[in-house]
């Protein structure tokens, strides 16, 4: 299996959910081997920022990446799509702090891609492998990773979540991640919130640009949205849709088993941290031609 890149730009603008500023945004082509790399065009200089483990600055209610002192927010939703459609190298232009939120899912950015194109580079892909189980934990949040029971490299994801209210309530999903089962199983799970957060959301600066047209929207025990909800269970498949993108920060798929129980954004990022500080629990391996076996 080859690395891929766009055919030609995806160029698009949405407001940023959090910071509410009106963003434009371009996903170029870039080479083999450059990877998944953000420039912040509004800014002087250069202000690459290259997607990895210790990128990562902030994990309060989305994935924020830094470095030197410039960030990007709100990047999990455009990585799980790039993660699923096997995009391993782009340069992603934008001009402010955040990501815009599109409808508060990865299927805008899944359209995106679908009309750009992609391009097969002439340079093998690679992939992270599990050999050993690793875990962070704190207090009922959990978060795992395990290899792969299956001989074929690939991602499954378990994930559980639990909430006061009845419109949520417990909810799990397991699901072997590719391109068709994101797409139709994940892809147009949208982001969720509580009015009964708004209001301290916003005094810290989050949620300002938050919606009914961009996320799914819970008061009480009721879904405040007049078309209703796109799955029954939404809620878990978002909270799997956050996660294909919070592990692609890694630069590469990983093969393996993820287990999610009550995990955000916060211990997905501390599970990709431990990943790294532990090189004895994987190894870098490359995907063979025949999409089956790796050498």
């Amino acid at each position: 299996m080859l690395q891929h890149t766009l055919a030609g730009p995806a160029v698009f603008a949405g407001v940023g959910v959090h910071s509410g500023r009106h963003v434009r945004v371009a996903i170029r082509p870039a080479p083999a081997g450059h990877g998944i790399v953000f420039v912040r065009g509004d800014l002087p200089g250069e202000n690459r920022i290259p997607i990895s483990a210790d990128a990562v600055v902030r994990t309060q209610l989305n994935t924020e990446i830094g470095a030197g002192g410039v960030t990007v927010s709100t990047v999990e939703h455009l990585l799980a799509a790039l993660s699923a459609l096997s995009v391993d190298n782009a340069v992603i232009e934008l001009d402010g702090p955040e990501l815009p939120i599109m409808d508060g899912s990865a299927a805008p950015f899944i359209k995106l891609i679908d009309q750009a194109g992609r391009r097969t580079l002439d340079a093998p892909r690679r992939y992270i492998e599990i050999l050993e189980t690793i875990e962070v934990v704190h207090g009922d949040k959990r978060a795992a990773l395990s290899p792969n029971v299956s001989a074929r490299p690939g991602l499954e994801v378990d994930f559980e979540i639990a909430f006061a209210s009845r419109a949520i309530g417990r909810q799990r999903i397991t699901l072997r991640v590719d391109e068709s089962s994101f797409r139709r199983e994940l892809a147009s799970a949208r982001t969720f919130g509580f009015v009964h957060e708004v209001e301290a959301l916003r005094a810290r600066g989050l949620a300002q640009a938050g919606g009914l047209e961009n996320a799914v929207v819970v008061d009480g025990d009721r879904v405040l949205n007049p078309e209703g909800l796109r799955f029954p269970d939404e809620f878990v498949r978002h909270k799997a849709l956050d996660a294909v993108g919070d592990l692609y920060i890694l630069g590469a798929p990983v093969s393996g088993r993820f287990e999610g129980r009550y995990a955000g954004h916060a211990m997905n990022n501390a599970l990709v941290r431990e990943l790294v500080a532990r090189p004895d629990a994987w190894r870098e391996r490359i995907f063979a031609a025949d999409l089956a076996q790796a050498v």
